[in-house]
């Protein structure tokens, strides 16, 4: 049982290392750095292969072919009152509201790209909604709504859901 959890724990590190790297890495080079036979390395890809994981074997080595931009979705409570720092939140943080959509009973899935990406275009946003020209799509469904998140960076995205989580914003828990 505990070289189990010693591979889950090598393939999650495994991944980082491999997101991270500016190159291709060998699987000798991969063995040595977790002090493994190169057969566990290949077995390791393969299963973070079937896992979904899109990694690359050259004759250079392995890479992962990450996306550029990562992208989650966070479902969210809050008041209206609550939404500038919401949306300040993600974008001080590194991330880009891309979306905001809810799920309403009748009308099915309702959604607006946003594209929030910096502090000006929260308070653009927010000058929008409280001109009382138009209200939050949040409004009609009492608050809960989701939104697409990208970064450039996946533990960006890590950081937004802990900090949402922290200010209550989250629903449900992460």
């Amino acid at each position: 049982m505990r070289s189990d959890a010693a591979a889950v724990a090598r393939r999650r590190e495994l991944v980082k290392l491999l997101s991270r790297s500016k190159t291709a890495l060998t699987g000798n080079e991969l063995a040595e750095h977790f002090k493994v036979s190169r057969q566990s390395i290949i077995k390791d890809i393969s299963f973070l292969r079937k896992e979904g994981k899109a990694i690359v074997a050259t004759e250079k080595g392995y890479y992962l072919d990450a996306p550029s931009v990562y992208e989650r979705v966070f479902k969210l409570f809050h008041t209206a009152d609550q939404t500038k720092d919401e949306l300040r939140l993600v974008v001080g943080m590194g991330g880009v509201v891309k979306d905001v959509f809810v799920w309403h009973k009748v009308y099915g899935r309702v959604k607006a790209t946003l594209n929030i990406s910096c502090q000006e275009d929260v308070d653009r946003f927010i000058d929008g909604v409280r001109s009382g020209k138009s209200s939050e799509l949040m409004n009609i469904t009492g608050g809960y709504h989701y939104h697409t998140v990208t970064s450039e960076e996946e533990e960006v995205l890590d950081r937004i859901a802990e900090a949402l989580n922290q200010k209550g914003f989250i629903a449900d828990g992460i």
